[in-house]
């Protein structure tokens, strides 16, 4: 009978990726991969996700900060002032917001907006790029997928369909929001470059918004609020394929 080794954790997996290994320990995993390839290509996907993080927030790590953002820093209540830290602290690697086409509603808050397409854009770094387990649920479940995630979100959600742009679906996944379950739903077209939509409960009081765009350096984010839930496309797609999405999306999504 043939002795098999002893599983590897995923922390000495991460040690390794993240390069915190001695060279000992470094080989020995090494050595291990070689000869899993189901091991290996968990690595190579790690790997994957960690230069997508850094090829969208590294560009902007010493981007100076806008003007009309410093000037808001003087308020002296303090319950004005901690979000507004929370804020600055996105923008300094998330970027600065580019707005958005028109509409009827009125802007949101900068930092609820920020919020939401910082998370958005992050679930969608970690999740497009998976192999083996893009999503939870697959598309040929979607009556489950969405009756799963609405009781979970704890409101109705609807399913865009987006096949007319080239884009089909493939299925969707629950996720840690900022207070409490988002949902993201995920997309692909022939050549399989993915589209995440991004759904979340707005429980902080941000009003309605008109779309808002963001482009990062391999992902963009077209946000919008709508009813008291925060929707995010993200993708590589450029803004003006992201607005013909979005107004796509925005038909179905608001009721």
């Amino acid at each position: 009978m043939s002795h098999q080794p002893p599983p590897i954790s995923d922390d000495i997996l991460h040690a390794y990726v993240d390069g915190r290994l001695n060279a000992a320990d470094s080989a020995e995993i090494e050595a291990r991969l070689a000869t899993d390839a189901t091991l290996s290509a968990r690595v190579q996907a790690w790997r994957g996700q960690n230069q997508a993080l850094h090829a969208l927030f590294d560009p902007v790590l010493d981007e100076p900060l806008p003007a009309r953002l410093t000037q808001t820093l003087t308020p002296p209540a303090r319950a004005r002032w901690m979000p507004m830290a929370a804020a600055i602290g996105w923008l300094a690697v998330g970027g600065v917001l580019g707005w958005a086409v028109h509409g009827k509603l009125e802007p949101a808050t900068p930092i609820e907006a920020i919020a939401l397409a910082q998370r958005a854009a992050v679930a969608h770094v970690v999740y497009a790029s998976e192999v083996q387990h893009p999503v939870e649920v697959k598309a040929d479940q979607e009556q489950h997928l969405v009756h799963w995630l609405s009781k979970r979100l704890g409101t109705e959600l609807r399913v865009p369909d987006l096949n007319r742009f080239g884009y089909q679906l493939v299925g969707g996944r629950l996720l840690p929001g900022d207070k409490g379950p988002a949902a993201q739903f995920m997309y692909q077209e022939a050549r399989g470059t993915r589209l995440t939509l991004y759904v979340t409960i707005q429980t902080d009081g941000t009003q309605e918004t008109a779309f808002r765009y963001e482009a990062g350096e391999g992902v963009n984010v077209l946000y919008w609020v709508d009813h008291g839930r925060g929707f995010a496309l993200a993708g590589e797609a450029d803004r003006a394929t992201l607005l013909r999405l979005g107004h796509a999306a925005y038909a179905t999504l608001s009721f």
